[in-house]
This record gives structure tokens, C-alpha cells and sequence, in this order.
């Protein structure tokens, strides 16, 4: 009998039968780093996944065809097309970073609840599905874990447009017996997520809804510009006040994903980080002020230009202090990235959390590399160190597989860092970019501990 072979979210199981046993080899994917070697030359930014994934969703409101350029190649967009497609839309690829999608014939409420559980972005679906079917019945969110992360202003947002919400079995139910229509919709607090989840299910509704006290990144500025571009009526996306003035029809459109400014801060720690010189292309320098301004205090010098950053390492890092805020404020997504940076840094930091709960998870990895850290509540104390120890470590989420990663190239010696299939979620070859600017850095696949054995 042939071996069968069985693909899991941790790595690989390849399953062996014989008459008597079944012998089972976990081969465990991970990313090896001799560190030491400066980062030089230039990296190239591929497209925002915070953009990417709601504009995705946004293509079922279309009835028509979508062509979407400058997607990031990442597990997560391999994610959101597969579960569109799952939906019955027609799902083209046309190249790497292009995909051309038709929402003709999509069915509401069929997303499987497997896939969505695997993404945090899966609510888009919740907003995108109300606007065209005016019902939604999509699997609870899953995605990183860092602390209680709750929908509540989602679907605060959903009621003031005049559906019903029922949160039931692990499913959410949205329903707007008599339509959608606008409203005006304050929010408790800053929220992405909820923002760009009313803008989708409001701008297919009667009237005008105004959301105010909205969030201001990028990447919602770019989903109302998509949606404009598709015959959308959205103004003041980026800033606190949106209006959007409801339209009957939405049409499909060709439209490119802003550059990543997540992708960019991290290369551009990166290169402080490990002492050396990179340019950064494809980037909107605006979108990466705080990270610029953080940087020239420790004494990094950052030389913008027009669709390009430079970063240079000068000197020995100053300590510095660091809050995290929505945006323009330094961005949550990078706490961890430079949590390391100030491992790195002459005397004692402040690392404070300004969104989330629980985003110090990692903080217990980097003390396996020797650094010197006390987290109290949402504020990490950080005394520098000459220099971080090779280990093996782990990705615990996303950005924070993204920090290990920066540690290990800081690190004169061998680093293993398990559990990438996070940072295969948000960064497009990252091993790849990292070795044409010098690293050593290689992605393996290896047997995780001995076969082992089990009766027939």
C-alpha cells in the first residue's frame, strides 16, 4: 500500500501503513538564521495585507468582475481567496501578485466555518455579505492571539444600521429585515476592524451614514477608495468623520493594494538591528512617520525619498520610549519588532501598549536569547544588552514571529525559529528579500522528534 500524505497548519504528516503498524513522521517547518551579518542593498515592499483582506471581502458587493493587483503573496490572502471561492465566486489568478475575481454568482452565508476560524479577517465577510444578500451568517473570527479582541462596536455599528445580531454555536447572524439604512454611528473606541465592516455594509444602504470617532489608517483610507472606485459614494476616509451616501449598484474595477507599512517598519528595524544599510522601495514614507521619528531618536539615520526610505545604522542606539496608538501613532503591529530594537539599545526603555492586552507573549522567547525584560500589565521595562544569544525560539503570532526574526539576525550564531507558518500568514517571502540583502537565512523542513508507533 502507497504512503498517504497529509498537509497540517504545524507542517507536514506523512503517514505510513503496513499490515501490523501505522508509523507517523511530523516533519516541522522552520526558519534557520546564522545572524551577525549586516543587512545591505535593497528590499522591495509588496502590498498591505491590512488592505489586501477587506478589499477582498469587498469584492462580493461588485455582482461583477474584479481585477486586484499588488496583492501580497501570504497565506492569508491563499486564505481569503480560497474561501471566496468556497462561496461560489470565480477566482482567477493571473499572476503572483494579481488576482481577477467574479462575484456574479456568489451565495451568502456558505463561508466554511474551518477557514474563517483561521483568520481575523474573516469578519469583512459579516459587513460585505449584509450590504448585497441583507443577511450574513458567517463562523466566528479566529487569527492572532493577544488578548480579548471583541466585535461588540462591529456589530453596535450593524444595529445603528437597522439589522439584528445574534451571536450563536460559534456563528454570527446578521440580518436587516427591512434593509440597511444610515445612521449615525459613534464609536465606544478607535476600531479598524469595526470601521471598514459599517463602510462595507453601509454603502449599499438607503440614505447616508456618518461614523465618527472612526479609525484613520491607510489601510481604510485604501478599502473607501476601492469602493469608490467601483461607484462607491465615501468621503473623509483618514480622517475621524466618514460619510457614506448609499448607492444602489456597485460595479467591478481594476485597482492595486497600497505598499505594506508593516512589512516596510519591520525591514526597517531590521536594518538597525543588525547594524546595516537598507533601502526600502515601494513605500509611502508618510504612512511610516512614527517609525522614522522612533528610529532617529535611538540615532538611526532615515533619509526619505519619494517612493523610497533609507535606513543606516551610525551609532550605538539610544534607549528610548515607546507607545503604541492607533494611527498616526506608533502602530500596534510593530511593538513587537521594536521590543527587540531596545533590546538592542544603551540603557533602559519604556515599551508601552496602547491597543491591545496581552501583546508581551514573545517578551518569554527573547529572554531564552538573553534579553532582560519585566512586563507589568501593558508596559514592558527593557534594559539593553551587548548582544542577544542564538536559541531556538518560537513564532507565538504574527508580528511577533516577525520580532524572532530580527533577534536571530542581531545574533552572532545558529537561531531556530519554530512555528512560522505566522509569519507566513502576513509577510510575502520573507526568507527570500532577507538572503538578496545578506542574511543567512533558510527555510527547512525537518522530522520534529522520533517516528513514532501505533497498533493497527
Amino acid at each position: 500500500m502507497y504512503p498517504a500524505v497529509l498537509r497540517l497548519s504545524l507542517g507536514q504528516v506523512t503517514v505510513f501503513y503496513k499490515p501490523t503498524t501505522l508509523k507517523v513522521f511530523i516533519y516541522m517547518e522552520r526558519i534557520v538564521i546564522s545572524g551577525g551579518h549586516p543587512l545591505t542593498g535593497s528590499i522591495e515592499i509588496s502590498g498591505m495585507k491590512n488592505a489586501a483582506l477587506p478589499i477582498l471581502m469587498g469584492c462580493l458587493l461588485t455582482e461583477d468582475v474584479c481585477i486586484i493587483e499588488n496583492l501580497p503573496d501570504i497565506d492569508d490572502v491563499t486564505l481569503s481567496l480560497k474561501i471566496l471561492k468556497s462561496m461560489g465566486l470565480s477566482v482567477r489568478k493571473i499572476n503572483r501578485t494579481t488576482v481577477e475575481i467574479d462575484a456574479s454568482y456568489a451565495v451568502g452565508g456558505t463561508a466554511p466555518i474551518d477557514l474563517v476560524r483561521k483568520m481575523r479577517a474573516s469578519y469583512y465577510l459579516l459587513g460585505a455579505e449584509l450590504a448585497r444578500f441583507g443577511r450574513a451568517y458567517v463562523g466566528y473570527p479566529g487569527g492572532c492571539d493577544f488578548g480579548v479582541r471583541p466585535i461588540d462596536q462591529h456589530i453596535k455599528g450593524f444595529r445603528a444600521l437597522g439589522a439584528e445580531v445574534n451571536v450563536e454555536g460559534g456563528y454570527v447572524e446578521v440580518v436587516a429585515p427591512n434593509g440597511i439604512r444610515g445612521n449615525n454611528i459613534f464609536f465606544d473606541v478607535i476600531t479598524v476592524g469595526g470601521t471598514m465592516n459599517v463602510m462595507l455594509a453601509a454603502v449599499k444602504g438607503e440614505g447616508t451614514t456618518v461614523i465618527e470617532n472612526a479609525a484613520r489608517e491607510p489601510h481604510i483610507v485604501d478599502l473607501a477608495n476601492f469602493l469608490n472606485t467601483c461607484g462607491a459614494k465615501i468621503s473623509g476616509a483618514g480622517t475621524d468623520t466618514i460619510k457614506i451616501k448609499g448607492v444602489e449598484k456597485l460595479h467591478g474595477c481594476t485597482y492595486a493594494i497600497i505598499p505594506d507599512m508593516i512589512e516596510a517598519g519591520t525591514f526597517m528595524l531590521a536594518a538597525a538591528a543588525t547594524k546595516g544599510s537598507l533601502t526600502i522601495s515601494n513605500v509611502i514614507p508618510k504612512h511610516l512617520e512614527s517609525i522614522t521619528a522612533k528610529l532617529q531618536e535611538m540615532g538611526v539615520e532615515v533619509i526619505e525619498d519619494d517612493e523610497t526610505v533609507s535606513v543606516s545604522y551610525r551609532k550605538p542606539l539610544n534607549r528610548i520610549n515607546v507607545k503604541t496608538m492607533p494611527y498616526p501613532g506608533f502602530p500596534t503591529d510593530m511593538q513587537p519588532q521594536m521590543g527587540v530594537l531596545l533590546c538592542l539599545a544603551n540603557g533602559v526603555s519604556l515599551l508601552s501598549e496602547g491597543v491591545y492586552d496581552n501583546r508581551f507573549r514573545y517578551v518569554e522567547e527573547l529572554k531564552r536569547m538573553g534579553a532582560c525584560i519585566k512586563v507589568d500589565g501593558r508596559t514592558a521595562v527593557i534594559e539593553g544588552v551587548d548582544k542577544l544569544s542564538p536559541a531556538t525560539i518560537k513564532a507565538v503570532d504574527l508580528r511577533a514571529g516577525a520580532a524572532m526574526v530580527i533577534a536571530a539576525l542581531a545574533t552572532n550564531g545558529v537561531t531556530e525559529i519554530e512555528d512560522i507558518y505566522h509569519i507566513e500568514r502576513g509577510y510575502d517571502d520573507i526568507v527570500g528579500k532577507l538572503r538578496l540583502v545578506g542574511a543567512d537565512i533558510k527555510r527547512i523542513t525537518t522530522p520534529d522528534g522520533e517516528p513514532f508507533a501505533k497498533a493497527n
